[in-house]
C-alpha cells in the first residue's frame, strides 16, 4: 500500500485501510483498521465516528502507516499495540506471551459456573493456573471472585513480568503471586481450583498454522510434543497431590477432549466425577473439567 496521502481523512483512513487489509487476505479488515487508526490518533471508537472528516497530522499519518506495514505482514492487531481484551479487562501482550483469544474464555465460563455450583463465589478458594502467561485466566477469576487467592506458574521469566504487570493493572496485585516452575514441578499445596492453556498443538503441526499465531505467538506457548498432550501428561502425573476437593479445568485442541479427559480421571481415581465438557463459539469442545467427590453429602455433586 502506498504511504497515507497528507490530505486524508479518518473515514478515508479506515476504508482505505480496510480495502488493502481485505485484499490481503486478513480475517476482519474493517475491524484491524478502526482499531489501528484509532490507537495512531489516540482516540476512541465515538472519536472515529464523531469525526470522519478530521484530517490526520503527519505524525499521526506516518504512525498509522507503521501500523498498516506491520498488520500486512500478519502481525496481529494485539501485537502491533501491546494489549488484548479479554473478558472485559485489557491485558498488556509481549513476545514471551500466548497472544489471549476469545476461545480461552470459555475456559473462564467453565471455571465460573464451577465456582457457582460450589458456592463458592464468597469463599477464600485458592487457585493454581499452569503456564499462566499473560495471567489473564488467573487475573480474571480473582477479579470475578474476590476473596479468592492464586498462584501463576510458567517457565518464562519474562512471562511472569508481563503477568505481574497484568496483576497491577487490573488490581488483583495483593491476591496473586507469580512463580517460576514447570507443569506442577515444586508445588506441594492443595490448591481448590486448577486451570490451565497449556501448549497442545503437536510439534509437527506448528508449521501449518495460521502466520499470526505460528510467527508471532512463542513456540513455547505452543508446543505440546508429539501429540499435543506432553504437559497434560505432566498435569495428571501430580495432580493428585495438587488438587484438593476442588476442580480442574484445561483448555484443549481440536480432537482432544476425550482424551485428556481421561488422563485427568485416572489421575484422580476413585475421586474423580464424570468429565464435563464446554463448546466454544465454534462448536469445538474447547475445556475439559474433572471435579473431585465434595466433602459434604449435602452439596449438589457436579
Amino acid at each position: 500500500m502506498a504511504p497515507l496521502q497528507p490530505d486524508i481523512t479518518v473515514a478515508a483512513a479506515i476504508m482505505q485501510l480496510s480495502a488493502w487489509f481485505k485484499q490481503l487476505g486478513l480475517d476482519s479488515p474493517a475491524v484491524d483498521a478502526r482499531l489501528l487508526t484509532g490507537a495512531a490518533l489516540a482516540a476512541t471508537a465515538e472519536d472515529l465516528i464523531r469525526e470522519p472528516a478530521r484530517v490526520l497530522s503527519a505524525t499521526e499519518r506516518a504512525t498509522l502507516d507503521g501500523f498498516a506495514a506491520r498488520r500486512s505482514q500478519h502481525e496481529p492487531v494485539s501485537r502491533i499495540l501491546g494489549q488484548r481484551g479479554f473478558y472485559g479487562r485489557m491485558f498488556e501482550v509481549t513476545p514471551d506471551t500466548l497472544d489471549p483469544r476469545p476461545d480461552t474464555e470459555t475456559l473462564i465460563e467453565a471455571a465460573l459456573e464451577i465456582v457457582r455450583e460450589r458456592n463458592w463465589h464468597d469463599q477464600p478458594i485458592r487457585i493454581l493456573d499452569i503456564g499462566t502467561g499473560t495471567g489473564c485466566i488467573l487475573i480474571t477469576l480473582l477479579s470475578e471472585l474476590p476473596k479468592a487467592t492464586g498462584i501463576g506458574i510458567d517457565i518464562s521469566h519474562s512471562a511472569l513480568n508481563t503477568a505481574i504487570r497484568n496483576a497491577n493493572s487490573n488490581g488483583v496485585s495483593d491476591r496473586s503471586q507469580f512463580l517460576i516452575g514447570e507443569s506442577l514441578n515444586g508445588q506441594s499445596e492443595a490448591f481448590d481450583l486448577i486451570v490451565s492453556n497449556p501448549p497442545y498443538i503437536p510439534a509437527a503441526s506448528i508449521a501449518a498454522l495460521d502466520r499470526d499465531v505460528r510467527d508471532y505467538d512463542p513456540r513455547l506457548a505452543l508446543d505440546g510434543g508429539a501429540d499435543g498432550l506432553d504437559v497434560y501428561r505432566a498435569i495428571a502425573s501430580q495432580l493428585q497431590n495438587v488438587l484438593s476437593d476442588g476442580a480442574i479445568v484445561v483448555e484443549v485442541g481440536v480432537g482432544q477432549a476425550l482424551v485428556v479427559a481421561q488422563l485427568l480421571s485416572e489421575a484422580l481415581g476413585a475421586r474423580a466425577l464424570r468429565p464435563r465438557f464446554w463448546d466454544d463459539l465454534g462448536g469445538h469442545q474447547r475445556c475439559v473439567a474433572v471435579a473431585t467427590h465434595r466433602p459434604s453429602p449435602l452439596l449438589k455433586n457436579l
